[in-house]
């Protein structure tokens, strides 16, 4: 993801890659970025300290894009919010009291933190509530989420979105869903207030996750596959591009294609 995002920043003419960070340890570090991504020299030396980073830079960022960790990006949104840098987080597997120091750092500053960054995906969001809606409860909704052998965390941050959005229409209509990520067993038949997220993972899969509506008679499902990283790197540097100037606050893919109609997400 970091090669991916310095090589769409630098082929962009209005955006400059000032500041490159890397885990501690890691064989990147005090070496230039774009050598590091295999893309030349960058003149930005890769340190493993983001403060730094900033403090170094050749000129002072208007913001960062992070693709860490839950534990790594926490931390950036604590520099970034003392040094007053908008911040686009594109990190997953946050626990609520990551999320709880996520929206305390956006108090100072603004964040863009999405599961996916994936401008398809951003709009299956918004897609998938109309159908919630539209449906209504009676269709029972099932998500499947495809990732490759490498990622940590499970389900995906994406597939839990997909399963909330649908929960957040069905409460409204007064019938209160939870999330169901393992049957095994003798467990009975499937209860109508909940929604099951499977997980499937193995070789080189960038993403994919479809969401099923099913009911009596028929189904229906919606599928987003991601082929490339190029498609969350592109939105990144999109939503760093729309973040700069926006007021403290926390944001989602949602408000950077002005597609977000209710409150923000916390």
């Amino acid at each position: 993801m970091g090669a991916s995002i310095l090589r769409l920043v630098r082929d962009e003419d209005d955006m400059e890659m000032v500041g490159a960070t890397e885990r501690k340890g890691s064989p990147s570090v005090g070496i230039d970025a774009g050598l590091a991504a295999r893309l030349g020299p960058l003149e930005v030396e890769v340190t493993d300290d983001l403060a730094r980073s900033i403090a170094i830079a050749k000129a002072r960022p208007d913001a960062v894009i992070d693709f860490t960790s839950p534990e790594a990006s926490v931390e950036h949104a604590r520099i970034c919010a003392e040094q007053k840098v908008a911040l686009v987080v594109g990190s997953t597997g946050f626990s609520k009291s990551d999320k709880a120091k996520m929206a305390e750092a956006a108090k100072l500053v603004a964040i863009v933190m999405a599961p996916n960054m994936s401008v398809g995906v951003t709009l299956m969001l918004k897609v998938a509530g109309e159908l919630a809606r539209v449906l209504g409860p009676s269709f029972e909704a099932e998500v499947v989420e495809l990732h490759h052998r490498q990622k940590k965390d499970a389900p995906s941050g994406t597939a839990l979105r997909l399963a909330q959005v649908v929960a957040d229409v069905h409460q409204t209509a007064g019938k209160p869903h939870q999330f169901r990520t393992a049957r095994e067993g003798q467990i009975g038949e499937r209860s109508p207030t909940e929604i099951g997220i499977q997980s499937v993972r193995g070789g080189d899969v960038v993403g994919e996750h479809t969401l099923y509506f099913f009911g009596s008679g028929e189904r229906l499902e919606l599928t987003h596959r991601a082929t490339s990283r190029d498609t969350f790197a592109s939105g990144a540097v999109r939503a760093a591009r729309w973040v700069v100037g926006k007021p403290a606050g926390l944001y989602d893919m949602l408000d950077v294609l002005g597609l977000n109609t209710g409150s923000r997400p916390g």
